[in-house]
């Protein structure tokens, strides 16, 4: 069953990719038949992901890398997160796709091909960074539902394609936008084709933001497909959740977007600080919007030995939602102290920042290299877990790892 579910759920596209070469006469495919080369899928080899990175699950599929994997200080394809909430797309046709703008506050409702979206509109490449508002659920305590995300669904690719804003002042606005929504051709787990499996949106001065895409390209290259080929909407520093994939409309609200994962404990944390555990009435949820400031440490790995008397450099990232980091520290004493490191600016607004230092240690034995962001409002990541909420959403607390001086 699990073998017959592989193929039904997986468009020719991926197919092709898991084989490593075209499917020729694909679309002959007899219904549940199994092509010989694929009688064990491999997701790593599916969406072209290193095999250290871990399957959190695979309908829909979800998969984070481990810290060490996001070195590169822009996220190749094979260390990027994937986090879907339905089926990826089948047969998809980028020569016939197209994006329809409609909604209550949209003057009049417009349909671009992709090709007129690449020549109608100025192309722009920004490196942004996308992290799942559930990074990190892992460590809430009690335990919270959805993906058991560590530290590994955050990237910071290129991602290339028009601005969102002049598509929808191509399109027209009316005065009383407040909401996009946005809409998108991955298919509910049920199949049902009268339910989507996501549909969010952002206020629309996010909308409106410079580094706010309809991207078609990622690191230069076409979207890969469980990235979001060929369209997808890109909207850096927010959860990921608002970057949807598959994006073949967008809607002008008059009111908060109401589509799925936009209401209850779906990308909302308790307005107020709650006691774990806690029940939260639906109208003292807040939707998560900039996310916090966070960092991690990818280098070297957690659980590294060096001898006595050696230094160790260690490097990493930081970033801040709509912020910047405005400082960088870490700590050897378990936060009794911490001592600054230089960190650099972002390459444009909402790309995360890069930082390295060298350190000493005192005499053998087992220490914890911990990493603390400021941003530049002045709010600080804490040292643990920050405070609960239903669904474990925006843990930023200090990242970690272990060293052995021997």
């Amino acid at each position: 069953m699990k073998r017959r579910n592989f193929v039904q759920h997986t468009l020719l596209g991926g197919l092709a990719a898991a084989l490593g070469t075209e499917l020729v006469f694909g679309t002959n495919l007899p219904k549940n038949y199994i092509p010989l080369g694929l009688q064990d899928p491999d997701p790593f080899r599916l969406f072209q992901k290193d095999a250290r990175m871990t399957v959190l699950n695979q309908k829909p599929w979800n998969i984070e890398a481990k810290a060490h994997l996001l070195d590169d200080k822009v996220t190749p394809n094979k260390y990027m997160f994937i986090r879907n909430n339905g089926l990826i797309p089948e047969k998809i046709d980028a020569d016939t796709w197209t994006l329809t703008i409609d909604g209550e506050s949209a003057k009049a409702q417009k349909t671009y091909s992709l090709a007129e979206l690449k020549s109608k509109f100025k192309q722009h490449t920004y490196q942004l960074t996308l992290e799942c508002g559930g990074n990190g659920r892992s460590e809430f305590d009690p335990p919270a539902k959805g993906n058991q995300w560590t530290v590994g669904a955050v990237s910071c690719a290129k991602w290339t394609g028009v601005r969102l804003r002049d598509v929808l002042a191509d399109a027209g606005i009316k005065d009383d936008a407040v909401y996009i929504g946005y809409h998108a051709a991955d298919q509910h787990l049920s199949r049902d084709p009268d339910k989507e499996p996501i549909s969010r949106g952002a206020p629309m001065s996010k909308a409106l933001q410079d580094e706010t895409l309809l991207a078609f390209e990622m690191n230069g290259d076409p979207i890969p497909l469980a990235h979001g080929f060929p369209l997808r909407l890109v909207a850096g520093g927010w959860p990921a959740s608002v970057s949807g994939k598959w994006i073949n409309r967008i809607s002008i609200r008059n009111k908060v977007h109401d589509g799925p994962k936009m209401t209850g404990t779906a990308y909302r944390v308790p307005c107020e600080t709650v006691a774990p555990g806690a029940k939260v009435a639906d109208e003292d949820m807040c939707i998560i919007e900039s996310m916090p400031v966070k960092s991690l440490i990818t280098y070297p790995r957690s659980g590294a030995t060096i001898k006595e008397g050696k230094k160790l450099t260690i490097r990493g990232h930081a970033w801040a939602g709509e912020l910047t980091v405005a400082k960088m520290e870490y700590s050897l004493d378990f936060g009794a102290t911490w001592t600054t490191c230089p960190v650099e600016k972002p390459v444009n607004r909402l790309a995360w920042q890069h930082f390295t230092t060298t350190i000493g240690f005192p005499k053998k034995g087992y220490y914890e290299v911990w990493a603390r962001a400021t941003d530049s409002n002045g709010r600080a990541q804490p040292m643990v877990l920050p405070g609960w909420n239903p669904k474990g959403y925006l843990n930023n607390a200090c990242h970690r790892i272990a060293i052995k001086v021997v």
